[in-house]
């Protein structure tokens, strides 16, 4: 696979199915919408009226629920071609990813992919219950994307010592229990195109950055020995995703960048030479062992990259102070994006003979 085989898309949009924010009010930028005005204005059928007051009634059963994971839906169009939905990511449960499906009213039986960024339970715990609810709705076999390298188990341990694991997260889906819930798996290790070439996903993140490196604590179970927990900081299998919208750039999916976003983002102009219209996703700036890092990931979006991103979208587990200083930086470019969002960034091919031929990283 070339990187010239990633196609530039006319049309993408995004919805958030599964993120830890609720944002119902917040001022958006221009193609990006709330929950709300969805069900309201563009769900069909729309929300039954009162019959005392005669207008629609909102109720909150059949809007989306927050929780802590990552899940977006990537809808992309190129013109004279069929549109692809791809899922990324699934949530950290049984439940969030199917609830927020149906108050979204996802059409399930059009996606035809789901890519798993990594094997954490918080972006694979809705992948089951996900093929699941997709088959009851007569959904042919989906693709299930994932790497090959499928812990044990993960787990995690306290610092200063990181020496004792006190808690592992749930096990991801095995290999085996996604294919009986209805998926095809494909193991991918290196970069490749999905979605007849409109996503890109990418392949080991280069660990090039000075402040990035890894993340204290995680551990990896391994049956050697008879079983034992072992360092696992740099979570090798972490990949991220790509679409390049005519006239506007790389839109850039990190859904928890353990590699770190700016090895994250670093890998992806090396790759394609293009500005960064867009970065989403989990920073994994909240820990306060990660505190450190926050001022040179700030100042390297927002003053290093020429040109910097026209928009950054914080969620899942950047945190709060991370938030705040990229909104110092960014100000309206930095967006309170939240589960139950929609964003529609629309290609311009005329644009295209001006973009910049090349992003340049000082």
């Amino acid at each position: 696979m070339t990187i010239s085989s990633l196609k530039v898309v006319d049309k993408l949009v995004i919805t958030f199915l599964v993120d830890n924010s609720i944002e119902w009010f917040t001022k958006l930028p221009p193609g990006f919408t709330h929950e709300l005005p969805q069900h309201l204005q563009q769900q069909h059928p729309p929300p039954p009226c009162s019959t005392v007051t005669g207008v629609p009634v909102i109720d909150l059963n059949d809007f989306c629920c927050g929780a802590h994971g990552f899940s977006a839906l990537i809808e992309t169009h190129i013109s004279g071609e069929e549109p692809h939905l791809t899922l990324f990511d699934t949530g950290p449960d049984s439940q969030s990813l199917v609830r927020n499906v149906k108050a979204m009213q996802v059409p399930v039986h059009k996606v035809s992919r789901i890519i798993t960024s990594h094997w954490h339970a918080d972006h694979t715990g809705g992948l089951l219950s996900f093929l699941s609810h997709s088959r009851a709705l007569n959904n042919p076999k989906c693709i299930v994307d994932c790497h090959p390298d499928r812990p044990i188990s993960r787990g995690m341990a306290r610092g200063p010592l990181y020496d004792k694991v006190f808690g592992a997260l749930r096990s991801d889906p095995t290999f085996e229990e996604i294919e009986a819930a209805g998926g095809i798996v494909e193991k991918h290790a290196e970069c490749h195109t999905v979605a007849a070439g409109a996503v890109w996903v990418s392949g080991e993140i280069p660990r090039i950055s000075p402040f990035e490196v890894g993340m204290p604590g995680a551990m990896r179970w391994v049956a050697e020995d008879g079983g034992k927990w072992i360092s696992d900081e740099l979570i090798m299998d972490e990949r991220y995703a790509v679409i390049d919208v005519a006239g506007k750039g790389l839109v850039i999916f990190s859904a928890c960048s353990h590699a770190g976003i700016v090895n994250v983002v670093q890998d992806a102009l090396a790759k394609f030479s293009r500005p960064v219209y867009m970065i989403i996703g989990g920073l994994h700036l909240a820990p306060p062992d990660f505190a450190d890092r926050i001022e040179p990931t700030v100042d390297f979006l927002s003053r290093q990259m020429v040109p910097a991103p026209t928009y950054i979208l914080p969620m899942h587990c950047s945190g709060f102070q991370s938030k705040v200083k990229l909104e110092a930086a960014f100000g309206d470019g930095c967006v309170p994006a939240g589960v139950g969002h929609k964003i529609e960034v629309l290609g311009d091919r005329a644009l295209e003979s001006r973009l910049f031929p090349a992003t340049v990283v000082v």
